[in-house]
């Protein structure tokens, strides 16, 4: 007897964009239109805090990286040693090669 999942056709996966967003409705569209139009002084910025030009992005709070599934080939010995620092190795080195990236 074969598995139910070989029977079954793969999920199509869909955007997120797509999937959490909606069209706007006229009332939206009307209300962007008219902030759009409204002249920059008189928007009140009195409790938005200064921007220093230090903020840094964090990444996973608002903002996901879109991910691919690659083949890479590593030491045995460094995947090793992630694989020991227990669950979660694959996030590390991704983190380990942003930072070597971010470096550059």
């Amino acid at each position: 007897m074969k598995k139910r999942s070989a029977l079954s056709p793969r999920e199509k996966r869909i955007a997120a964009s797509k999937l959490f967003t909606s069209p706007l409705s006229k009332n939206e569209r009307q209300e962007l239109a008219a902030l759009a139009k409204r002249a920059n002084a008189t928007i009140d910025y009195s409790d938005a805090p200064a921007a220093t030009g230090k903020e840094h992005v964090v990444i996973g709070r608002f903002y996901r990286p879109i991910k691919k599934l690659v083949s890479l080939r590593i030491d045995a010995d460094v995947l090793d040693w992630h694989k020991s620092q227990g669950d979660g190795y694959q996030t590390r080195i991704n983190n380990a090669l942003r930072r070597e990236m971010q470096d550059r």
